[in-house]
């Protein structure tokens, strides 16, 4: 069963990554080329998805939209786990104190606002943008990395093996950096997947309500919100962006399952 989620979610993501690279240096039409004499032009040997309501390729937008939604997810899960994994870290280095409250509580303050909130607060003073999504996603991100570090460093420092390192003479940080970070990693590369695809999610989304990457740059979201008022005579403006969201959420969760199986031993001996 691991294996085949892995294959299956390392083929799907495997898929909207190549379309992604693939658009820096090939797309079947330019995506800023307005052709309004083809506009909403159903799927046909031309244009293999259809065109949109300015006449643009669909198969082109999806493919630079790919690369959108990768980015912004990629950059935000790049900030979550930069600064979540050190507080984390250091929370349970210093279980029990004032550091280790702090933290805590400063976490539990930033769930207290989703993510698309946090877009909202911060789009209302800089102004809504692909870097202002990733900025509101990041942040998101910053506690579900501190906890998770947290609660798997937390176990390990009871460890026999930390204590040697502490008779040893080493101090809290070399022993967070030496020891307790690589048998932590596991869990983060499973939870950086995970949260890959919900930013990616979450892209869709802000870009859905306008608050993500704006025009003339292609998004998956803005694409869905275009199509909706022309769904029932042009659906295709609106399956294909769909599908593009849900197969590429839908791999990435299957290949964070698959990995979570392959690099947890306890889910080893299972089997």
């Amino acid at each position: 069963m691991s294996l085949r989620n892995l294959i299956i979610g390392g083929t799907l993501s495997g898929v909207f990554l190549l379309a992604a690279l693939l658009s820096f240096l090939w797309v079947p039409q330019d995506v800023t080329q307005l052709d309004i004499a083809n506009k909403i032009r159903p799927p046909s040997a031309g244009h293999w998805l259809g065109t949109d309501h300015y006449g643009r390729d669909i198969l082109s937008m999806i493919m630079v939209g790919a690369r959108t939604s990768i980015a912004v997810a990629l950059v935000a899960v790049g900030i979550g786990m930069g600064l979540g994994v050190p507080l984390g870290l250091a929370a349970a280095a210093r279980h029990g104190g004032w550091l280790d409250e702090a933290i805590m509580r400063g976490n539990d303050l930033v769930f207290a606002f989703p993510s698309l909130l946090i877009a909202i607060m911060i789009t209302a003073i800089f102004g809504a943008s692909a870097v202002n999504a990733i900025i509101a996603i990041g942040i998101f991100n910053i506690p579900v990395f501190a906890r998770l570090t947290r609660s798997g460093a937390l176990s390990l420092w009871r460890r026999d093996f930390i204590l040697a390192a502490q008779v040893a003479g080493k101090g809290a940080v070399r022993i967070s950096v030496e020891h307790i970070l690589p048998n932590v990693t596991n869990l983060l590369i499973v939870q950086g997947t995970i949260q890959f695809s919900l930013g990616i999610l979450a892209e869709a989304g802000l870009s859905y309500v306008g608050l993500g990457a704006q025009p003339p740059t292609p998004s998956w979201g803005r694409m869905l919100a275009d199509s909706q008022t022309m769904v029932s005579f042009a659906p295709h403006m609106a399956l294909f962006p769909g599908m593009a969201i849900l197969l590429t959420v839908l791999g990435l969760n299957l290949l964070g399952d698959g990995l979570r199986d392959m690099l947890d031993p306890r889910l080893r001996r299972l089997r």
